[in-house]
């Protein structure tokens, strides 16, 4: 089997993906947080992302990279800054220096929660990041797309909705992704012979989703969860919201609304 480094693998999204490649990919687990439950096929290395050094350590001999790593929520410059921007370089630089080809981002719906959720878009919509986290996101983004084209990485960024066993509320029902579903779009990241650089949405066979998924289909994506059984259910559990509410206007939600000024409902 492959030897896969799953970064970020202490976090909810990396316990899913832990049992999703379990007997599928031998696993190098990396994290700030020690992992101690590991299972067969699993060994863990400690590395700041922060630290190139220590990034390369934990690179080093495997056959592919899931960077889940960095910090997963809007949260202030320095700390986007140093987790996010800094350390997504260092991860870039050190699959490149140690020979790694294959590296799959957790990209973020983030970094495009600034467009409308009529607009359906798709794999080539420019970023329009609705918070610094998504700021950060779209940067891994472009230095995917430089170290694929300058350097030669096989690059696959996956702008995430919301990975979870069910959707939680209307806004998470266009953009749930099953953990099997995620699983299956990192596998062909990491495998598929004809990647260079391309972006998926992370995303389940989801009714009125706001995402053109036809790319990652066009490399074998079949999602095998659909949205439509809990649709009823969760639409009669939200109440509606008043118009004119951003957080009901844009993808990214809740993003999108803190700390705005001027008037960003005119933006698009």
């Amino acid at each position: 089997m492959k030897t896969i480094l799953l970064t970020g693998a202490a976090g909810g999204v990396g316990a899913f993906l832990r049992k999703e490649f379990k007997g599928i990919y031998n696993l190098r687990l990396s994290d700030i947080v020690p992992i101690t439950d590991l299972s067969e096929g699993e060994t863990f290395v400690p590395a700041n992302l922060t630290d190139l050094d220590a990034v390369k350590a934990a690179t080093d001999g495997v056959d592919g990279i899931f960077h889940l790593g960095g910090y997963s929520i809007e949260g202030d410059w320095q700390t986007i800054l140093d987790a996010n921007i800094i350390g997504l370089r260092n991860l870039y630089e050190a699959a490149y220096q140690t020979g790694v080809k294959r590296v799959v981002f957790a990209s973020s719906n983030h970094a495009a929660g600034f467009y409308r959720r009529d607009n359906i878009i798709d794999h080539t919509a420019i970023p329009r990041p609705d918070s610094r986290y998504g700021v950060s996101k779209a940067f891994g983004e472009a230095m995917g797309a430089l170290y694929a084209d300058k350097y030669g990485l096989e690059v696959t960024c996956i702008r995430i909705g919301n990975v979870a066993m069910e959707p939680a509320d209307k806004r998470r029902l266009s953009i749930w992704v099953t953990p099997r579903d995620l699983a299956q779009l990192v596998s062909i990241g990491l495998e598929h012979p004809k990647i260079h650089y391309e972006i998926f949405y992370g995303m389940s066979d989801n009714k009125q989703a706001w995402w053109d998924n036809s790319n990652a289909l066009s490399f074998g994506y079949q999602p095998k969860d659909k949205n439509e059984q809990f649709f009823d259910e969760v639409l009669a559990a939200e109440p509606p919201k008043e118009d004119g509410d951003l957080t009901e206007i844009y993808q990214g939600g809740t993003f999108v609304a803190s700390e705005a000024g001027g008037a960003p409902q005119k933006t698009r």
